[in-house]
């Protein structure tokens, strides 16, 4: 099918978020204090337990646990509540600024002619997220989910999104496929797919990104690893080496930090291949046809 108008002119800037936007997990700001659970370390390691001793998988396996926990704290897990719950989340230095300031500088430095899209792709719930003060930035959030009953009540989990499932939305945003009941089975020729794979940039905190790293990276997109402490940085050199990321840098979102200027370097790259593609399918319309 021929295509008559360059379309590949939108640039996508995917975000995890637990380690990557906040500092801990979004369930120890919000539902795990609310059914008693202090210390987050032992909920996560009594799941990890749990499913090494059913061989569930461990996404499952806290989905479920939460809910076995509220039920004994006679707390039901709401999605009214979860959202609420979301203010009490602390984000990395920066954040809540962020996204005005990026998308400034993209509406600033490129124009109209280029579109800046926002995803967030997360093991987390798509409850809080929603209920954050920056969810309003996100062109689409992908994360687990609950199904709920007829009185508002969570009763099992209706979308699982592991290390390995994200790849699964990285082709969504790639095919513009973006609901789950679309397919992303069949063949899309490349100048047919909404955002090609080199206009995404992907950042991530850990090696449950390595997947995502991994499809963005082969297909010639962008991958940033960030870091909170030494253990952080200790693994994020490691996907360094190992060609999984193009660079590392503290998770510090405020204007002039080190990570924020990889963005915008990494965003100029982006976009000067943008430009490139877009005469050159142009003079081929011109000249070739």
């Amino acid at each position: 099918m021929p295509v008559n108008k360059f379309m590949h002119n939108v640039v996508a800037l995917v975000y995890d978020f637990d380690g990557t936007l906040t500092p801990q997990p979004m369930q120890e700001y919000t539902i795990l204090p609310e059914i008693g659970i202090k210390k987050g370390d032992k909920f996560w390691e009594e799941v990890r337990k749990e499913a090494v001793a059913t061989g569930g998988e461990e996404i499952v396996t806290y989905m479920r646990l939460m809910l076995e926990k509220s039920k004994a704290k006679r707390f039901p897990v709401r999605q009214k509540k979860l959202k609420s719950l979301a203010q009490n989340i602390g984000y990395f230095p920066g954040v809540e600024s962020y996204f005005e300031h990026i998308n400034g500088f993209v509406r600033n430095n490129f124009g109209k002619d280029i579109k800046l899209r926002h995803y967030i792709i997360s093991a987390g719930l798509k409850e809080i997220i929603s209920g954050t003060s920056i969810a309003k930035y996100f062109y689409k959030i992908f994360a687990s989910e609950y199904y709920y009953d007829e009185y508002g009540a969570a009763v099992f989990p209706k979308v699982i999104v592991n290390d390995t499932l994200k790849t699964q939305f990285i082709f969504r945003i790639n095919k513009g496929k973006e609901s789950l009941h679309e397919s992303i089975n069949m063949h899309m020729p490349t100048p047919l797919r909404p955002i090609p794979f080199q206009n995404i940039l992907y950042i991530g905190d850990g090696l449950t990104d390595v997947p995502c790293m991994t499809v963005i990276r082969k297909y010639e997109g962008y991958a940033i690893a960030v870091f909170k402490n030494r253990k952080g940085r200790n693994i994020c050199k490691e996907l360094l080496r190992a060609q999984r990321a193009d660079f590392i840098a503290r998770a510090d979102y405020r204007d002039n930090s080190a990570l924020v200027q990889l963005i915008k370097l990494l965003l100029n790259n982006i976009v000067e291949a943008i430009r490139y593609a877009k005469e050159s399918f142009h003079q081929s319309r011109k000249y070739l046809t």
